[in-house]
C-alpha cells in the first residue's frame, strides 16, 4: 500500500497569505466587499484552527479574524 501526501499540507498554526487570483475567481470574492486589504495577500497571519474545507486565519493587526477556503491559502515562508 502507498501513502499519498495530503491535499493541503496547511494545519493550525501555519503562517499562510491569501492567493489573489485564487480568491478572486472564487464565489466567497463575489460576496465580500471587492476592496480587500493588502495584508491579506501579503501575510503572514496564523491558522487558528480548520474546519472541513475552511481555515480560521488571524491577522497580526487589530482585525477580526476570517474564514477562507483552504486551497485559497499558501503557506506563508520567511
Amino acid at each position: 500500500m502507498t501513502e499519498s501526501s495530503p491535499k493541503n499540507p496547511l494545519k493550525k498554526g501555519s503562517l499562510v497569505f491569501v492567493d489573489k487570483d485564487s480568491y478572486s475567481k472564487s464565489v466567497e470574492a463575489l460576496a465580500s466587499d471587492s476592496d480587500f486589504p493588502n495584508y491579506v495577500f501579503e501575510g503572514p497571519g496564523e491558522i487558528l484552527g480548520i474546519k472541513e474545507e475552511y481555515a480560521q486565519v488571524r491577522w497580526r493587526r487589530p482585525v477580526p479574524d476570517v474564514w477562507f477556503k483552504l486551497d485559497q491559502l499558501k503557506e506563508f515562508e520567511l
